[in-house]
């Protein structure tokens, strides 16, 4: 397979920059995630890296080839589309073995390689059926195998799950990573699902108005975001923020929220200003004898576990709790907060206040 290496990519439509001078390194075998909201620039990147947009600027190199102003069927990948994009005309079998075909491919070994892929999809005895008829998660399993059938370099693939209802695409992430594992292909995967991505991915670039706001692995990101922006994307329900004006000074190790006190890791000490406390809902516990406090007003039940919304002085706060645990709308209780998994934002930039000791665990684009 390969290494890709993208290096200060940047695309401008006009008077509009879809992509703003992206670096990242996609190292070979990797499972790799171009995670954002829609019109973030992360499809954008991807039909640059595939040949499908020249760049307004910057370079991207295949296996230290560089090959910015190549054209698609030069660049030895194979993309896959959210709608299939199948010849509706040809039965499954043509439709796989068509790449194959069209480059001479001896008819002995198209057959061959065909029944190899078949199997590898579960898909053997689909081979003489037309395309049209097939339910979505069987087309793109056609889409996947036209794909791998040509051993290309690297699968790009554009929200290939997209189309699917939700309980097939959650079916469809599984099967796509499992086969992924036992090719060891390079695959690049775009999507808007941050669900998708902290299940598929082994890298994920979060991407927002055409910026890289974070790069690294789905439990840095979750753990350690590097913007407000990421802290909000990643996690269902999102991270709590709580503002509050303050200094958190050198060798501090304690925030003021009203009357109470939360410890700090040392890595955000040396922040000072309008600030924002970060803290993820299963970081918060309820404790009637809590400093802080807070009135809830809503209560969602989920089965092992429940969310209480929390109107505090300092903002709405969710909590992910036990659902066993006995929790009345408009009663007033008190709060304790993780102080190991606190965040500090400047809440004028949103970007994360941490020390060079913790850069270690973020990768900014």
């Amino acid at each position: 397979m390969a290494q890709i290496r993208i290096e200060h990519l940047r695309k401008e439509f006009g008077s509009f920059t879809a992509v703003k001078s992206s670096s990242f390194t996609i190292e070979d075998g990797e499972f790799f995630m171009l995670l954002g909201p829609s019109g973030c620039g992360k499809t954008t990147t991807l039909r640059m890296m595939a040949g499908l947009e020249l760049p307004t600027s910057g370079h991207i190199y295949i296996d230290d080839e560089e090959v910015s102003q190549k054209r698609a069927s030069q660049r030895d990948i194979a993309f896959v589309f959210q709608m299939f994009a199948l010849y509706p005309h040809m039965n499954v079998r043509k439709n796989i073995s068509y790449p194959l075909i069209s480059q001479g491919m001896p008819r002995a070994r198209v057959k061959e390689k065909v029944a190899e892929v078949a199997k590898i999809l579960r898909i053997e005895d689909l081979l003489d059926r037309p395309v049209g008829g097939l339910s979505g998660g069987d087309r793109q399993r056609v889409a996947l195998g036209r794909a791998i059938v040509r051993e290309p370099k690297a699968f790009f693939m554009d929200e290939p799950l997209g189309a699917l209802d939700a309980e097939f695409r959650e079916h469809m992430a599984e099967e796509l990573r499992a086969l992924h594992d036992r090719m060891g292909a390079t695959t690049v995967y775009v999507t808007h699902d941050q669900l998708e991505a902290m299940q598929m991915g082994d890298k994920i670039v979060v991407m927002n108005h055409g910026v890289i706001e974070q790069f690294g692995v789905p439990q840095q990101i979750y753990d350690w975001p590097a913007t407000k922006f990421v802290a909000e994307f990643i996690g269902s329900p999102p991270m709590n923020f709580l503002d509050f004006d303050g200094t958190v000074a050198n060798g501090a190790t304690r925030v003021h929220l009203g009357e109470a006190q939360f410890e700090v890791p040392e890595q955000l000490t040396g922040a000072q200003g309008a600030l924002t406390l970060g803290v993820r809902p299963e970081h918060v516990a309820l404790n009637d004898e809590a400093a802080y406090r807070g009135e809830v007003i809503a209560q969602e039940y989920l089965g092992t576990t429940q969310i209480v919304t929390l109107e505090t002085a300092n903002g709405v706060l969710k909590a992910r709790i036990p659902s066993d645990r006995p929790v009345r709308v408009g009663e007033q209780t008190g709060v304790d907060l993780d102080a190991r998994k606190l965040t500090v934002f400047d809440a004028t930039t949103g970007k994360a206040l941490l020390s060079t000791a913790n850069e270690e665990v973020l990768h900014h684009g």
